[in-house]
């Protein structure tokens, strides 16, 4: 009963890492009673240890906090950029992103962990919920939680599945209606990943399954060893990108021999193997006739035929005495709009050995063991044709796809802009990137987009944003103080900063708050803001419409100030948001009569 067994696990030099055992699961479910019964109420389903959590998963508020990196935002070049670089647990970074651009993303490119036994994947996430809320909320018995929670820490199927399932659920909320998808994997999971992309996405949704050849021959593994990948492609709807996948129209082989006014030219057959006109078509210079070889048919009828030939469209070879054949004109081409198609099949662009050979180029050394090539990610992105799309790659690894972006908007003058999530993954201490000073696989990133931007004169830059659980202490006392709805703490602002947060940047806690704040109240990263004194108060002034008051020290006289301005026209404000924990109630309520007194409507709120 061979499928009944998994598969022995290998790393990369063919060394067992974990044998095969029997499926018990699998096995009695295979002999389950009133299988009949379940065949017909479930119907084709994907089905895996996880699904129902991992969806519970999709429908989460993030937990965390957004910090952002003023050393590094501060910086000339990255002050006013639209690129945007994230550290930090994906999941969460798409549960934020929720709030502030959805249906706003042209384009995702991920390369997901394959779950090969050597890549070191195992189920990652915590579990949000202790156990009586999982029985509760799943109605689970004891043996199925036991289940449930075997998937932590473990590389099983199952456990991918509900790895991939809310991060990729939440992906496609943020694609635009014309937006798509494209996903690396491998043989592991490449048959779970369509039938989970068939789910979340629609199977009326799927593009294609390309092959990526990866390796020019192939090793001594297996009996016969892999030189592929495969590239997954969705479309948020499939009907509104008909016609809008292919390459651009070449422009080499034009030229204008003959000086046509029209402009440089190039020759296209007037046949095709298609059914249709068959008749004689006389040179009017020489009277020799020609018909269509056998098997092919001209591609116009007489009348039109005629026409072009009169307009020069039609020639007979170059030097006028052979078989007819049509002017192809290189300005009409491009006006037309039209792609090339093309092939599943992707070769040259997706070899790795180049990949390699760019982290060297860059850094002096290989420093990242499993890049992807730039050349393979701006192929993909050219067959996409939007120069100003937004580009998201959630699982950034070496930063390969800011990369491409990059090295695309130099050569052709695009206007794209990226979006990169990294964890920041600890590197082993013998690694050679580890030797170099680089901790964490998010700091590789960050550096190669900046060696590359110098290296191509790239001057877009990008802002960082550090996603970052709160402490234990901190939740305990936010959840104390907002359950008293009292002040009781000294400072509940600075525990928000960036040292205390233990990250780098130099954010203060009103820094992070706001930011934090910002996104879920959905203003993106670049919103328009500035600090305005209200008699010796400063507070943020975002969008031309709201106010935030975080930091303590509120009194009357900045309440008077505040409602001066708005009053007297000097500021436009619809919403004051004030952190609760640093106002006391006495301010707090003159603010709210103050407010109220305004002829213009001002809504307070109030956070803890």
């Amino acid at each position: 009963m061979p499928e009944f067994f998994t598969a022995d696990r290998l790393n990369e030099n063919g060394q067992l890492i974990e044998s095969g055992f029997f499926d018990w699961d699998k096995f009695k479910q295979q002999f389950a009673a009133n299988n009949v019964q379940a065949e017909l109420s479930n119907g084709n389903q994907l089905n895996f240890i996880g699904k129902n959590y991992a969806r519970q998963q999709s429908g989460e508020r993030p937990s965390t906090v957004i910090v952002p990196d003023q050393e590094h935002n501060s910086k000339p070049e990255n002050a006013n950029s639209h690129n945007l670089f994230f550290t930090g647990d994906n999941l969460e970074v798409l549960r934020h992103l929720q709030a502030n651009y959805q249906n706003s993303v042209d384009f995702i490119y991920i390369d997901p962990p394959y779950n090969t036994g050597s890549d070191g994947f195992v189920y990652p996430d915590k579990f949000e919920y202790g156990d009586d809320q999982l029985k509760n909320m799943f109605g689970l018995n004891d043996d199925e939680l036991r289940r449930l929670k075997s998937i932590q820490g473990k590389a099983t199927h199952s456990a991918w599945l509900t790895f991939m399932y809310p991060r990729l659920y939440l992906a496609k909320k943020l694609l635009k209606d014309t937006g798509v998808i494209f996903v690396s994997i491998d043989d592991n999971e490449q048959a779970n990943l369509k039938l989970l992309m068939d789910e979340v996405f629609g199977e009326g949704s799927f593009v294609a399954d390309s092959v990526v050849k990866r390796k020019n021959a192939p090793n001594n593994m297996g009996n016969i060893p892999s030189v592929h990948d495969y590239l997954l492609i969705f479309a948020k709807n499939q009907v509104l990108i008909e016609d809008k996948l292919g390459l651009p129209i070449r422009t080499d082989g034009y030229d204008n021999p003959d000086n046509d006014q029209r402009g440089p030219w190039k020759t296209m057959a007037l046949t095709a193997n298609h059914e249709g006109p068959y008749f004689e078509i006389e040179n009017p210079i020489n009277g020799q006739k020609y018909l269509p070889s056998r098997g092919r048919y001209w591609v116009f009828n007489a009348e039109e035929i005629k026409r072009r030939i009169d307009d020069g469209r039609i020639i007979f070879g170059k030097n006028g005495k052979s078989a007819p054949v049509q002017k192809v004109f290189l300005n009409e081409r491009l006006a037309s709009g039209k792609l090339r198609k093309v092939g599943s099949l992707v070769e040259s662009a997706g070899i790795n050995n180049s990949a390699a050979t760019e982290i060297v180029e860059l850094f002096g050394e290989k420093i990242f063991d499993t890049p992807k090539p730039t050349s393979l990610i701006k192929y993909i992105v050219t067959i996409f044709n939007n120069k100003n799309a937004h580009i998201l790659d959630f699982f950034a690894g070496s930063a390969t796809t800011a990369d491409a972006v990059m090295q695309l908007n130099q050569e052709d003058g695009g206007n794209r802009k990226y979006m990169m999530v990294q964890l920041p993954e600890y590197l082993s201490e013998t690694s050679a990137a580890y030797k170099s000073g680089y901790k964490t696989i998010d700091e590789i990133s960050r550096e190669r987009i900046k060696r590359s931007a110098k290296k191509i004169g790239d001057t877009s830059g990008f802002k960082h944003y550090n996603i970052v659980s709160p402490t234990v202490e901190l939740l305990d006392k936010l959840e104390y103080s907002d359950n008293l709805k009292l002040d009781l703490f000294d400072d509940m602002v600075t525990s928000f900063s960036s040292q205390t947060l233990d990250v780098a940047g130099g954010a203060t806690g009103l820094d992070t708050i706001l930011q934090t704040w910002l996104v879920s109240d959905g203003y993106r990263f670049d919103v328009a803001r500035r600090d305005v004194d209200f008699s010796g108060y400063i507070a943020p002034y975002v969008d031309g419409t709201r106010v935030y008051i975080i930091n303590k020290g509120w009194e009357a006289n900045n309440t008077k100030a505040l409602v001066n301005m708005i009053g007297t026209n000097q500021l436009v404000v619809q919403t004051v948001v004030v952190y609760g924990y640093e106002l006391n109630m006495e301010s707090l309520r003159e603010l709210e009569i103050a407010l109220n007194q305004l002829e213009s409507n001002v809504s307070l709120l109030v956070r803890y």
